[in-house]
């Protein structure tokens, strides 16, 4: 494995302590209680693919607001069963930089008689839009807009948009609240692993190399990604560091992990020097609820097709079974 990271017995029991500032729990509960009473505003619109016995859906819904007075409107794609009936919902997030997977990506598992909704993430490759404001600037990418201020931190307002799409997903008529799973690489992956912290609703989770774990630890050794931006910015602004390191403490999935209460799979790739390995098994290792995690020796920041089976099947077990 490559250098930059410990060796895997070693990152089997790495576990270092939690870091949470001391209103850690106020800060998230009042920040998703706000996400909950706000208004979704959701709409569906048809969308044109010819996909036999199915629906499909471009959606647009409110996004968090926070202390302005729009959080602007996030966008996704929707698609389900066209026949009548209670169904299993499955919410995913892409990618950072990325943008939400189309309804054609992911027709192989609505046809198995689940309703899948995706989000594209708040200003970044698809059509969603940000309507935060931060009132100082950044390094380019998103890891340090609005740092200055955990109220005003980027990866706060994504959080909080991801449990409404899952709230949006819940309160489908067609949809079984009960059943409902999450999914996502990289930085999905490190939404998967916030939602299922933060929302109670998902009975499964399959965050995959999931990025946002361990800062203290991935911005020091990490090469590659979006994690450099974060020292980017300490070499304009050395006085920040403190203040931006303790933004940072409230979206760190290592200080997350412990609140996840359902059932979750983890793959993490050993060649990874983008989400370092042992960044993952940080959070991991906090998670108490039954867990499982797939390692795959000579990877890199990928999801193996292997391990893309063993989620397939998963889903059918946990929601279809």
């Amino acid at each position: 494995m490559p250098s930059i990271d410990m060796p895997l017995e070693q990152m089997r029991q790495y576990k270092p302590p939690l870091y949470r500032p001391a209103d850690f729990e106020s800060f998230w509960r009042t920040t998703i209680d706000e996400a909950l009473r706000q208004p979704l505003n959701a709409e569906l619109i048809p969308y044109a693919l010819p996909a036999r016995g199915l629906q499909c859906y471009a959606v647009r819904f409110d996004g968090f607001a926070g202390a302005a007075k729009t959080g602007g409107r996030i966008a996704g794609w929707y698609v389900r069963p066209e026949a009548a009936g209670k169904f299993p919902g499955l919410c995913m997030y892409h990618g950072y930089s990325g943008r939400a997977f189309r309804p054609l990506d992911v027709v192989h598992l609505a046809s198995q008689g689940v309703c899948v909704l995706t989000m594209d993430t708040r200003g970044q490759n698809g059509q969603s839009q940000d309507a935060s404001t931060p009132p100082e600037g950044q390094v380019s990418g998103w890891m340090t807009r609005g740092i200055r201020d955990p109220q005003t931190y980027y990866f706060r307002y994504v959080y909080a948009d991801a449990v409404r799409a899952l709230e949006l997903l819940a309160n489908r008529a067609e949809v079984d609240p009960s059943r409902l799973a999450i999914t996502g690489g990289s930085q999905g992956g490190a939404i998967t692993l916030a939602v299922a912290a933060l929302s109670d609703r998902p009975k499964l989770a399959m965050p995959d190399i999931p990025f946002l774990c361990d800062f203290k630890r991935s911005i020091a050794i990490t090469p590659a990604g979006p994690y450099p931006e974060v020292p980017q910015f300490f070499r304009a602004f050395p006085g920040l560091e403190e203040q931006g390191m303790r933004t940072l403490s409230y979206v760190d999935n290592m200080n997350l992990a412990p609140w996840i209460k359902c059932r979750t799979l983890v793959s993490n790739c050993l060649w990874d020097d983008i989400c370092p390995p042992s960044s993952i098994f940080a959070a991991y290792n906090h998670i108490g609820a039954e867990k499982q995690m797939e390692i795959y020796p000579y990877h890199k920041h990928e999801v193996p097709f292997e391990h893309r089976e063993l989620q397939f099947r998963l889903l059918h077990e946990v929601l279809l079974g």
